[in-house]
């Protein structure tokens, strides 16, 4: 069975009042990932993913073909995390 890991998405640029959390849900759905998508008070979009390394680079693919010209930076980091999510969402 492939390793679920659980990594920590953080974009910078025009992420918010875009649509950008309602269409990562949507494409999340796409794949076996699961988590959250967020926006941070600062302008930024956090995101939190647990699934395989293959499945949220597929992901992380399709967000970044669909909002590339909105994205300016993109920070991925592995975290530790206690939670385990049973679907993708969007906080607030």
């Amino acid at each position: 069975m492939p390793q679920v890991t659980s990594e920590r998405v953080l974009f910078t640029g025009r992420v918010q009042g875009v649509g950008f959390r309602y269409t990562v849900r949507s494409l999340a759905k796409r794949h076996p990932i699961t988590g959250y998508v967020k926006n941070l008070a600062d302008g930024t979009v956090e995101l939190i993913l647990q699934g395989t390394p293959v499945a949220m680079n597929a992901l992380l693919s399709d967000v970044v073909d669909h909002f590339g010209d909105n994205i300016a930076h993109c920070e991925r980091s592995a975290i530790d995390t206690a939670e385990e999510f049973t679907l993708f969402d969007i906080r607030f």
